[in-house]
């Protein structure tokens, strides 16, 4: 009986021994995880800083950002781990199966960041650029590791995924820096051409808007015979951010200035041959 009890004695004590350890073990890696967790926070801080002193393209940084953000949570996890008492054989091979079942299970995001590595290193635009993508128009706010944000001018932010823009057509409206913005009209046959194009250049030479000089300057054209009217096209160039204040108000001051010199809008004609 007293061998019984002696050795559920020494078992009790094995176990309570190895609990206290463990807990103790346990306490000091939640301790770790919570400091951990704060220091990585003060270093992204310093270094989202940093970045910004040092003028680092903004299309690479939210990248950056992430990618510095994800390798030292890691080593955060590993450093753990050896707290706990991990076998860091058994650590990186428990670390590797769990990665497996990541990679299965979000396939189509790695995709995504692939996609973003890819729009990185070409560039088919950056930070600030004016696109079109997608169905969406708007100016590019950030390039991430999943998704590219881009704000439209209903002021809506589109999130689209990385590997959608890759797959598409992209068009970078800032590339040059200036965009041409065509504006045709039209004018009854029989109408004083040369008169309307004048008005309509003399509308665009005086916009603000509109630039002026070189290769950029305002002009108009005819551009197509139709069955009813001679359609004109006006062509001025105008900068990004001034897209559509020529887009808009621009148009109206032509059609206003058509209108007060006469010119009035084309109807169908149709010419009837009466015979007996």
């Amino acid at each position: 009986m007293d061998t019984i009890t002696q050795s559920l004695q020494n078992f009790y004590n094995t176990i309570s021994a190895g609990l206290g350890n463990w807990g103790l073990q346990l306490i000091g890696a939640f301790a770790a995880l919570i400091i951990g967790l704060w220091i990585i926070r003060m270093i992204m801080k310093g270094v989202s800083k940093g970045f910004e002193k040092t003028k680092l393209d903004e299309t690479l940084q939210p990248f950056l950002l992430t990618s510095i953000g994800f390798i030292l949570k890691l080593l955060l996890i590993i450093s753990i781990a050896g707290i706990v008492g991990l076998p860091m054989a058994s650590f990186a091979a428990l670390m590797a199966g769990v990665g497996l079942a990541i990679g299965a299970a979000f396939n189509g995001s790695l995709g995504h960041i692939a996609s973003g590595i890819m729009l990185l290193v070409f560039k088919p635009f950056k930070v600030g650029d004016l696109i079109k993508t997608n169905g969406a128009f708007g100016f590019v706010k950030e390039i991430s590791v999943f998704v590219t944000v881009i704000e439209t001018f209903q002021n809506e932010t589109e999130i689209i995924p990385n590997s959608a823009i890759t797959s598409n057509k992209i068009t970078n409206l800032t590339k040059i820096g200036n965009l041409r913005i065509d504006m045709p009209f039209a004018i009854r046959y029989g109408s004083d051409i040369e008169k309307a194009k004048q008005i309509v250049l003399d509308v665009l030479l005086k916009d603000n808007h509109v630039l002026q000089e070189g290769a950029s300057a305002p002009r108009v054209a005819v551009n197509n015979l139709g069955q009813n009217s001679v359609e004109l096209l006006a062509l001025p160039y105008a900068n990004c951010e001034n897209y559509w204040e020529v887009f808009w108000d621009t148009r109206q001051r032509i059609v206003e200035a058509l209108g007060n010199a006469g010119y009035e809008a084309p109807l169908p004609q149709r010419v009837v041959t009466m015979t007996k």
